[in-house]
């Protein structure tokens, strides 16, 4: 476990990044966190007294990283940009998100969907398995199946995914 403290930090123009809340990572501490690794990847531990699993560190380039804040994650901390944190954290290996039973279904639906999507490296089905499941109704979760599939048949990751989605507006 790494244990250090840092400043919570805010975007404030950055392309898609723009209005994000984050925590630095220097390449120094993210070396001890993952040796070796200049990809993003899974982090566990504690933020203050806040439990965390299976949260991205995203590379910035030159090494370094972040790690996004979310809403949700800033009320229980009770802390915006500015704030400082105490941070333990490691490498979370056993982060796995299951994929439901709908998205399966759809994919097996037509020959090679399936593959292509298990294809991808395990954070990335995540991208696609998270971004399904936190739907908020059922109309919204049939839009994102439909999406998913179609990318599949596309050979499209999750990024292009949503940019040419978001072209067809």
């Amino acid at each position: 476990m790494v244990q250090f403290t840092a400043e919570i930090e805010k975007f404030e123009n950055n392309g898609e990044k723009t209005g994000w809340s984050y925590i630095f990572i220097p390449e120094t501490v993210a070396q001890q966190i993952k040796p070796g690794d200049n990809r993003s990847f899974r982090v566990r531990g504690q933020i203050d007294n806040l439990q965390i699993n299976g949260k991205s560190l995203l590379p910035m380039g030159s090494g370094d990283f972040i790690l996004p804040l979310d809403g949700k994650i800033r009320k229980q901390l009770k802390k915006e940009a500015g704030r400082p944190v105490s941070l333990s954290l490691e490498h979370d290996i056993d982060y796995r998100v299951e994929m439901p039973e709908d998205l399966e279904i759809c994919l097996a639906q037509e020959d090679g969907l399936l593959e292509q999507f298990l294809s991808y490296t395990k954070s990335h089905q995540n991208y696609f398995i998270n971004w399904l499941n936190t739907a908020k109704t059922e109309v919204t979760r049939t839009k994102r199946l439909i999406m998913i599939v179609n990318a599949m048949a596309l050979k499209q990751d999750f990024g292009l995914m949503l940019r040419s989605n978001k072209r067809d507006r």
